[in-house]
């Protein structure tokens, strides 16, 4: 395809809309000029948004708008405007809620949607094809529908916008005077009958992660969280060669993945097998986290410090080729013996998985292909590593799949979280090392004191703040202090908290938005209580407000968290197991953790750490020497080699000087949270 000519995305640092600046449509960013235009020349808006890792945005757009018959008609019709989704995600959750009230339907990317000038959506879809198929129409005929009814049907047009503004803004307006631990139980009976028996998760196909649903049960205890973790490692889901995972799912076993690597998931799920090989002591949850965190490091991090977004699902214009393979290549590859081993493992005894390729999951366990072919285990482990190693090196030849290297500050707070968790459950400083460079470079790039920016390409911070930005920041920063204390980190999370307070709270009903009070005016300011891909920013902040509040006894932080909860009461009582990140919040503010601060010399402090925290409390172990600290923690002074100060709720008990005697403290008053 020519290079030339260029439209107006072409100086645009999103990678995904360079990728379309070359497209024969005239593609405006949104923003200032392309609105201003519609609304002189009385045109609609086309608007498409997607992601640069996105299959199908890629399919639409090689059939479509690099079509110069398809762009002449866009362009013709109406004011074309391409938004990153991981750029702007507020434009995104406004128009997927417009799209599922106009068709009933839920979204997804790339979407289409269709605007009068002043922002309304007015018919919307997904992916279009170039010519009638898989029972959609043509995305010329779209094209022509949506003109022909925004010239000719004004009215209709009017009042469907008008009703569909009054559904956005009433969205969340609800309040409860009073909260219970009713859908903690609700939950758990939602989720235990949706569970998949046989192959862990949820539902049959597509399948995703889930990582919410899965936390909530891990942190209670549940075995489904477990299985389903075990099931996601051995799948095709997850990437046997390299570690990482894929988004999700096409098939109900974990075998066949939608190909792309988001960071998103790889932090939620590091995460999990962090918190899962606690709970579950096994070394194939440790085997995951090493892997993974081997391969974000190598792959995924910026020699700035910085992670990068995604790896495409595609390369050399095909969807997985980079990562299955011809049986014939593999017995290229190995010896005749390192074949037989992994034919049985990785199913390649089995007929071709995907689309006449095979992708590698693991068929069979090691001790399963140890009776099969009669060979001693260690003989086994040796050849899978063996042949393992040659198939990676043979893939690291092939075209790589595209890496979309914006840094986005919400996705680098999952995976700084993450990095943390892992480095510290398996004694691994170079995953610590790896967290705190990022944490540092998010600090000192996208955080100018006051503000926090969205993204980060090419040397420019940009895009203001959403809500997601400073909460999982702030989550990160909390999971930071208990892995290390650093006085510099409670204070930045300190600012964090306060931003939140003063820039995106609900003053009237409660909650927070997903937009700061100072962002562009929209369509309507997004309230998000329902997790999705990642978790909802009001979830997770409940809980980080309510264990910051304790830690500093800062009560307003402690009444936001509980607004938070009566504001989502509704939609929480309504549709439990789809609010799960709410439910930990609430079970936070039901049966507070107990809050720990341990103060002594520091060859010391960590012993009694690790004990406490054995316990799921929220624990920090500070220095004796530190000094210059908040004034609840300034009063928590060192007494002796090491003490304890343990509170829970508005509750403290008398300061505990012996190491036996914290320990049974905390072995007659375990918590649950």
């Amino acid at each position: 395809m020519s290079k030339a000519p260029v439209n107006h995305l072409i100086h645009e640092n999103s990678p995904y809309l360079q990728q379309h600046a070359h497209n024969p449509v005239e593609w405006y960013p949104w923003g200032e000029t392309a609105l201003d235009k519609a609304r002189t020349e009385n045109k609609p808006i086309l608007l498409s948004i997607g992601y640069a890792a996105c299959h199908w945005c890629h399919v639409m757009a090689h059939e479509s708008f690099e079509d110069e018959e398809t762009a002449a008609l866009m362009n013709q019709l109406f004011v074309n405007i391409k938004v990153d989704k991981e750029e702007r995600p507020d434009l995104d959750k406004i128009y997927q809620t417009s799209h599922y009230y106009l068709s009933q339907q839920s979204g997804g990317w790339p979407l289409t949607i269709f605007l009068t000038p002043d922002l309304t959506p007015f018919f919307s879809g997904t992916y279009f094809p170039l010519e009638d198929r898989y029972q959609l129409p043509s995305f010329k005929k779209v094209l022509n529908i949506t003109s022909y009814l925004y010239k000719n049907r004004t009215e209709d047009i009017r009042k469907q916008g008008m009703e569909l503004k009054r559904i956005l803004q009433q969205q969340n307006k609800t309040f409860s005077l009073s909260l219970n631990p009713q859908p903690l139980e609700l939950a758990f009976t939602m989720l235990e009958q949706n569970y998949d028996e046989k192959y862990g998760g949820f539902g049959t196909a597509p399948k995703f992660p889930q990582a919410s649903k899965l936390e909530y049960l891990l942190s209670n205890r549940s075995p489904l969280a477990a299985e389903t973790l075990k099931k996601i490692a051995k799948g095709g889901i997850y990437d046997q060669l390299r570690g990482g995972f894929y988004r999700y799912s096409v098939d109900q076993k974990w075998n066949i993945p939608h190909f792309e690597k988001m960071l998103y998931d790889n932090g939620q799920l590091l995460t999990l097998y962090s918190l899962a090989s606690r709970a579950y002591p096994q070394s194939s949850f440790k085997k995951i986290l090493t892997e993974t965190a081997e391969w974000v490091i190598a792959e995924m991090q910026s020699a700035e410090g910085g992670y990068f977004s995604s790896l495409d699902a595609d390369s050399e214009g095909e969807e997985g080729k980079f990562y299955y393979w011809d049986k014939s290549e593999i017995q290229a590859l190995l010896t005749a013996q390192e074949y037989t081993v992994a034919s049985l493992y990785f199913g390649l005894n089995n007929p071709a998985n995907f689309e006449n390729h095979w992708h590698l999951y693991i068929s069979q366990p090691l001790k399963s292909v140890s009776r099969t072919l009669n060979m001693p285990l260690v003989d086994v482990k040796e050849l899978i590593a063996s042949a393992k190693r040659k198939l990676l090196w043979a893939r690291n030849k092939r075209s790589t799949p595209f890496r979309d290297e914006k840094i986005l500050t919400s996705w680098n707070a999952l995976m700084i979280k993450g990095m943390l968790l892992a480095g510290k459950r398996l004694n691994q400083e170079k995953y610590l090392h790896s967290a705190y460079q990022a944490l540092d470079f998010v600090q000192s790039k996208l955080w100018d004191g006051e503000k926090l920016q969205a993204c980060y390409k090419n040397g420019d911070a940009y895009l203001l703040g959403y809500l997601d930005d400073y909460v999982f920041l702030l989550d990160a920063l909390l999971t930071s202090l208990e892995v290390s204390w650093n006085t510099d980190h409670l204070l930045f999370t300190i600012e964090l908290a306060e931003a939140i307070l003063a820039h995106f709270s609900d003053e009237t009903v409660g909650g927070f938005f997903f937009t700061a009070n100072n962002h562009e005016k929209l369509l309507y300011r997004p309230k998000t209580m329902m997790d999705d891909a990642i978790p909802a920013g009001n979830g997770v902040l409940v809980r980080t407000l309510l264990i910051l509040g304790h830690l500093l006894g800062e009560i307003r932080y402690i009444e936001a968290a509980e607004q938070t909860l009566k504001a989502a009461w509704t939609m929480l009582s309504r549709y439990p197991a789809e609010h799960c990140s709410l439910l930990l919040g609430l079970q936070t503010y039901l049966t507070p953790p107990q809050i720990i601060v341990i103060r002594g010399q520091e060859d010391e402090i960590q012993r009694w750490q690790a004990l406490a925290k054995s316990f799921n409390n929220y624990v920090v172990a500070i220095p004796s020497h530190v000094s210059h600290l908040p004034e609840v923690l300034a009063a928590k002074k060192a007494q002796g080699d090491c003490c304890a100060y343990v509170c829970q709720g508005h509750e403290c008990k008398e300061v505990i000087k012996a190491f036996d005697d914290l320990k049974r403290a905390l072995i007659k008053e375990p918590t649950s949270s």
